[in-house]
């Protein structure tokens, strides 16, 4: 057990039985550094976070390679969520420096604090072009050892772009111009992604407030290009396996252009921002899916997000039993031997089960053509689809309810709790529920 053992982060109580010597931030960790002269090892991820999962287990339990770490850094583990600034400041640098970013993060520091170099993700041995975790770590070790001069050459510089970066923006040059959401618009027309939805190329990230700007537009206008570009992807979402079919709620991303593959973990902000715009979209276009989706969501979040103090949870992880989506992914015989044959065909031609394995030799349940188009296929009446649906679904979800569930990040932080209120409250009032409003209250 190491210094993690007395945080109250589920993030950082996660790595406290690592063999790694792992220091929370702070003072006691920064004098070691500067005392023995020895550079910072910082390692920055949060708890739903699967990547993160994926470097604890094959690096950071590792006993030869967490011996490394402990011999040549001081080694600080931080929960970007605790500590927003310390992940914004060294996130930019890490983007200065390799031009992406990412979690977990991995940055080396002098003992000052001022980062030299990094990265995200390190494999345990080179692979797919990324070095190997403990060449990166020798490597650095002996650089900063025998080459320190060299090696900080260029922290003059970084500070000074990061400073540049940090420091409050200048006022505006020219006053604002009308003219500015109808060039925005544009440029997401020459983004947008006409047959699946969203802006440019994979992964996929809903990107909420883009959204909610179309919905906006819209309004304003009349013009029928942002609404076309928000339907569609509200629509394509609502299908694709970033939906959670049975439980509701939104996974945080797509690593796909069709929004079918997710990267698993639920963080509460999404689901927050998402409830909200699906909410305004149905009372703008009074589409009854829109208003499916935002209960549904709203649902999730009250029943599995929701501590009895009333307060809401962080995230939700993205994997369970050490694998990655375990608990929201079907074997086709599963779900016939749930459902039996007949509303399992149903079912199946429903969320895609037919059209073959999309994850793993497995299924996301997704929504691969419009309900009436599959109704049709299947030669079924709408009555007898939505029937078998709904049985279907019930079936399921009580079967997953028996399944480990993937753990929690029981911390509530307040911004993401005022954007979850403020989709309750809303909700109250525009759907008439009293469970709602109770939760907002």
């Amino acid at each position: 057990m190491n210094r993690l053992a007395h945080e109250t982060s589920p993030y950082l109580l996660q790595h406290a039985h690592n063999p790694v010597d792992w220091y929370p931030w702070g003072e006691e960790a920064l004098a070691r550094a500067q005392a023995e002269d020895r550079p910072i090892l910082l390692s920055i991820g949060y708890s739903a976070c699967h990547w993160c999962h994926v470097m604890e287990r094959e690096s950071f339990t590792n006993e030869e390679i967490a011996a490394l770490m402990n011999a040549e850094f001081v080694c600080i583990k931080v929960d970007r969520e605790e500590r927003p600034d310390l992940d914004a400041i060294y996130m930019m640098a890490v983007q200065l420096l390799t031009r992406r970013g990412g979690w977990p993060m991995t940055v080396f520091l002098t003992p000052q604090g001022v980062p030299f170099y990094g990265g995200t993700y390190f494999p345990p041995e080179d692979r797919q072009g990324l070095p190997g975790f403990p060449k990166v770590l020798r490597n650095v070790a002996e650089a900063y050892r025998n080459r320190r001069e060299q090696v900080l050459q260029g922290t003059d510089r970084l500070m000074a772009a990061l400073e540049g970066q940090l420091a409050a923006p200048p006022g505006p040059r020219y006053a604002l111009d009308v003219g500015i959401p109808d060039a925005a618009i544009q440029g997401l027309q020459r983004r947008f992604d006409a047959a699946n939805g969203g802006f440019g190329p994979m992964p996929k990230f809903p990107q909420p407030m883009t959204l909610d700007f179309l919905l906006r537009a819209w309004r304003r206008s009349g013009d029928p290009a942002p609404r076309k570009m928000l339907e569609v992807t509200l629509t394509k979402m609502a299908h694709g396996g970033i939906y959670d079919h049975l439980g509701g709620g939104f996974h945080r991303y797509a690593v796909d252009g069709r929004w079918l593959v997710p990267h698993f973990e639920k963080m509460l902000y999404d689901n927050a921002l998402l409830s909200l715009l699906y909410l305004h979209a149905y009372q703008a276009f009074g589409q009854p899916e829109y208003r499916r989706v935002a209960e549904e969501t709203l649902d999730y979040v009250q029943r599995d997000m929701t501590s009895p103090e009333g307060a809401f949870y962080a995230s939700e992880d993205a994997d369970s039993e050490g694998e990655e989506g375990k608990f929201y992914i079907w074997r086709a015989e599963e779900i016939e031997a749930a459902l039996g044959p007949a509303d399992a065909r149903l079912l199946g031609r429903y969320y895609g089960v037919f059209e073959g394995p999309n994850f793993e030799g497995q299924n996301i349940l997704y929504m691969p053509r419009d309900p009436d188009v599959t109704t049709a296929l299947a030669m079924a009446t709408p009555e007898q689809m939505a029937e078998a649906v709904a049985r279907g679904r019930a079936a399921l979800q009580a079967l997953r309810n028996q399944r480990v569930r993937p753990a929690r990040d029981d911390k509530a932080l307040a911004a993401w709790n005022g954007l979850m209120l403020r989709s309750f409250a809303q909700a109250a009032g525009a759907l008439g529920r009293a469970d709602y409003r109770e939760t907002a209250l």
